[in-house]
């Protein structure tokens, strides 16, 4: 199981990041610290260049969902980091895709 399968699955458990109302948020609504925390969590020894730029650049879920390997690279990350973090953001693109699913096939099928 991959780190970010593994985060996902106690983030579904969990409900992970929280609104200060305690409702479970999208990635796209996340804030730059819970991006800046999510990482931390991913990569806990080896991504400082990237934490950094997610602090200097302040970088939201949702342009986190939007990240691609020259950013990557501009921000300092290395090629192979680069394959494991964008690996990592496209887990979290299809569970935010599966949310929007889910929630049209409940609007449709609510009544």
């Amino acid at each position: 199981m991959s780190r970010t399968h593994a985060w996902l699955s106690r983030r579904e458990t969990s409900q992970g990041p929280r609104t200060r109302m305690g409702s479970c948020k999208r990635v796209s609504y996340w804030t730059v610290e819970e991006v800046y925390d999510w990482v931390s969590a991913q990569y806990p020894s080896k991504q400082a260049a990237f934490l950094q730029a997610i602090d200097n650049h302040a970088i939201s879920g949702r342009a986190l969902l939007r990240m691609s390997e020259p950013q990557l690279e501009r921000m300092g990350v290395g090629p192979e980091q680069q394959q494991e973090i964008l690996q990592d953001i496209l887990l979290l693109k299809v569970q935010e895709e599966l949310e929007n699913l889910n929630d049209i096939f409940v609007e449709c099928f609510s009544s």
